[in-house]
C-alpha cells in the first residue's frame, strides 16, 4: 500500500460529510475534477472503493464506511503535528440567525473545524436584526442572516429559504377557532411576516407558544401544540407543511445572506466551509 497522501484523504472526508464532490470542492478552493482525481488516487493506493457515485447520489462503500473514522484520525494527528508550531490561534467572531440553522448545526461546526484548525470560533446565535447590528457595531467578523427587505441589498447570497407552516403530521386546526402559532417573540422578523400573512387572509390566530430559538419552536410544531412558520430546511425532520391542507396563505421565501469583513486566509478558509456546509443543506 502507497503512503497516504493528507489532502486526498482530507477530500475523501469531506465528500463523505458533504455527501456532494460539489461541495467539497467548494470548501477546499478547488475543482471537482481535482477533488475526483485526489479520490481517485486514494482508492488505487488503498485498493478499495471507498465511495460509490451515481448522478443523484454519493455515498460510502462498505471499505469508505470502515476507513471513516481511521481518516479522521489520520487527518487530526497531522493537523496536531503542524499546529504544534503555530502561534496564538486567531480569533473569529460569527454570528448565525436562530432561522438559518438548525439541527445540522454539529455537522456545520465539525467541517467549520477541520478546514479552520488554526482559528478560535466564537459562535453567536441571535436573531437577524440583532446580529446585523453587533456586526455593523464591529463586534462580529460574520454575520449569517436572513434578509427580510430591500433597505440593506449588499452582502453575499449563499442560498434561498423556503419557509412554510410546519407541523406535526396530525395537527388539526377547527375553522371556527384561532390557529394556534408558535413563534419566537417580537420583535422576530420571521414572527412578523407570519402574522402578516396571516391577517391579510383574515385568519384569526392566538399565541400559544414563545420560544427562545428555532429549536425550542421547532419542538412545539412537533409536539402538536401549534403551527410554527419555518424554513423547510431546518425544520424538525418529523414536521410536514401543513400550509395547503389547512389552507393557509402561502409564506414568502427570504435570501440568506453573508456579512464578513475577515479577509485573511483563514478567515477566507473558514468562510468557504460555512457557505458549503449551508448550501448542503439545501441541496
Amino acid at each position: 500500500m502507497k503512503p497516504l497522501d493528507v489532502e486526498a484523504v482530507q477530500a475523501f472526508l469531506m465528500v463523505a460529510e458533504l455527501k456532494s464532490f460539489t461541495r467539497a470542492a467548494e470548501l477546499m478552493d478547488s475543482t471537482q475534477s481535482a477533488i475526483s482525481l485526489k479520490i481517485k488516487r486514494l482508492e488505487e493506493g488503498v485498493g478499495r472503493r471507498l465511495l460509490e457515485r451515481t448522478p443523484r447520489l454519493v455515498r460510502l462503500s462498505a471499505a469508505g464506511t470502515a476507513f471513516l473514522e481511521p481518516a479522521r484520525q489520520f487527518v487530526a494527528a497531522h493537523e496536531g503535528a503542524v499546529a504544534s508550531f503555530g502561534d496564538k490561534p486567531r480569533r473569529l467572531v460569527v454570528g448565525i440567525s436562530h432561522h438559518v440553522v438548525g439541527s445540522e448545526l454539529p455537522g456545520m461546526l465539525r467541517q467549520l473545524g477541520r478546514s479552520a484548525s488554526g482559528l478560535q470560533i466564537d459562535m453567536r446565535v441571535a436573531s437577524s436584526a440583532d446580529l446585523l447590528d453587533a456586526f455593523d457595531r464591529g463586534l462580529l467578523d460574520v454575520a449569517i442572516v436572513l434578509r427580510h427587505d430591500n433597505r440593506r441589498l449588499d452582502g453575499e447570497v449563499i442560498l434561498e429559504e423556503t419557509f412554510g407552516w410546519m407541523a406535526a403530521p396530525d395537527f388539526d386546526w377547527q375553522r371556527n377557532a384561532p390557529l394556534r402559532l408558535a413563534a419566537q417573540a417580537a420583535p422576530c422578523s420571521v414572527r412578523q411576516m407570519a402574522v402578516d400573512a396571516l391577517g391579510e387572509a383574515g385568519i384569526a390566530w392566538t399565541e400559544v407558544f414563545v420560544g427562545g430559538g428555532l429549536m425550542t419552536v421547532g419542538a412545539a410544531a412537533s409536539a402538536g401544540l401549534a403551527v410554527a412558520a419555518l424554513g423547510q430546511r431546518v425544520a424538525p425532520r418529523d414536521t410536514v407543511d401543513v400550509g395547503t391542507r389547512l389552507g393557509l396563505p402561502p409564506l414568502p421565501s427570504r435570501d440568506v445572506v453573508l456579512y464578513a469583513t475577515a479577509t485573511d486566509a483563514q478567515a477566507r478558509s473558514a468562510l468557504r466551509a460555512l457557505r458549503a456546509a449551508l448550501r448542503a443543506t439545501a441541496a
